[in-house]
């Protein structure tokens, strides 16, 4: 009786240790492809602070992370490039430019582009500065 507990034990342990390798191998590839996709790419900024300079879009940004980077909502944009928001969410500027603008590469960025600088407040002038009166030398305690 002891020999067949320690036999059913066995086969436990190694179904679970191979269940556990498996599980890791698959999840562990999983992580490698979704690395290799976005190698290379730059971190998004860390800081909640608005972006201004549109010359920091690239291809491979998608419509809610340039909304949310330069504070512009993402309906003014998919309306700008007269894009349903259904189903593109996710898809990057460029794989958006291959789908509905197949002919005129490089439209889509130059449309999110124009419609952000629309967006952004003017910039306040800065106001001269005063002019600052003569220096008139303190005159000498008697």
């Amino acid at each position: 009786m002891f020999t067949k507990i320690k036999k059913e034990q066995r086969a436990l342990v190694i179904g679970l240790t191979t269940l556990g390798c498996l599980l890791t191998l698959f999840f562990g590839l999983r992580a490698f492809h979704a690395l290799k996709k976005f190698q290379g790419h730059p971190l998004p900024p860390l800081h909640s602070e608005i972006e201004t300079d549109v010359d920091e879009i690239r291809d491979w940004m998608t419509i809610p992370f340039i909304s949310q980077m330069y504070g512009v909502p993402e309906d003014d944009l998919f309306d700008a490039l007269e894009i349903p928001p259904h189903g593109n969410r996710r898809k990057s500027i460029e794989e958006l430019n291959r789908e509905f603008y197949p002919h005129a590469n490089g439209l889509v960025i130059e449309i999110i582009k124009t419609t952000i600088l629309a967006h952004q407040a003017p910039p306040t002038p800065v106001p001269p500065a005063k002019p600052l009166p003569p220096l008139t030398p303190i005159p000498a305690a008697p």
